[in-house]
């Protein structure tokens, strides 16, 4: 059993107005998958479905099941994580009771109310891979913004998800910590399957071991960082009518598209 995301034929509807149409995608196990475009493209719609947060037509299939008509909880269950913009952590609840939480995901109550004798290994293991080791006792509250963060992909590690669909992670951080979150990415990708939407370019150039463009709801290129940059396509989404360079289109997916 593989890790791969397979969608086909992926279509999401609203009153008529089609956000995602008829998208064919393969993330494999080990990817660290960008997916970018214009505002409005249906990045965000595209794993909202795979997550069960909109009704969807099509296939999505995560280790070969059918993700696409379940019950969010079932497709969290199925090894399914995400996160939004703004993380959702229990700011008044320590990091390591945040974690201890997440991972009580498919616990009974009654063991979820004994008191530990010792932390589960998954959420030293999880507190050890997102950094935050040495503030396991620091109320979630009071982390950096960027802290927040690591927390959160932290709480969807312990849930023992296998795909981590991450809604632009890197909002509002510092230089550092966008730095920082790529590595981790880098680290928690190398088993899983990640895909990330993101509007920060030099964030996606510096990390992305692939990217998938979407403009008006389909496929409009696929491939390297090099690839999607060069491609006539892209740069005329991003650039508009006419002819242009490489270079040109480098300066304008580097830094106006995520202004």
């Amino acid at each position: 059993m593989t890790d791969d995301l397979v969608l086909a034929g992926l279509t999401v509807r609203f009153d008529g107005f089609t956000a995602v149409d008829h998208v064919d995608l393969t993330v494999a196990a080990g990817d660290l998958r960008f997916l970018i475009g214009p505002n409005g493209a249906g990045k965000t719609t595209l794993i909202d479905a795979v997550s069960g947060l909109v009704p969807a037509e099509g296939s999505a299939l995560f280790r070969g099941e059918e993700l696409l008509g379940r019950a969010v909880h079932r497709i969290a269950r199925a090894g399914v994580g995400r996160t939004f913009q703004t993380a959702t952590v229990f700011e008044e609840l320590t990091v390591l009771q945040n974690l201890d939480i997440a991972a009580g995901a498919g616990r009974s109550a009654w063991t979820l109310l004994r008191r530990r004798r010792e932390t589960p290994p998954a959420v030293v293991e999880a507190m050890a891979t997102v950094g935050l080791t040495e503030l396991a006792d620091t109320p979630a509250g009071t982390l950096a913004h960027g802290q927040k963060q690591w927390l959160e992909i932290g709480m969807l590690l312990v849930q023992d998800a296998h795909l981590l669909m991450l809604d632009e992670p890197v909002a509002g951080m510092s230089a550092e910590e966008k730095d920082e979150t790529g590595r981790l990415l880098q680290r928690i990708s190398g088993d899983r399957t990640v895909l990330v939407v993101e509007h920060d370019m030099d964030f996606m150039r510096s990390f992305a071991r692939s990217v998938t463009v979407l403009h008006a709801g389909r496929i409009l290129s696929q491939g390297s960082v090099a690839d999607v940059q060069g491609d006539p396509k892209v740069q005329e989404v991003y650039l508009g009518p006419g002819q242009h360079t490489a270079e040109e289109a480098a300066i304008v997916l580097g830094e106006d598209v995520a202004s």
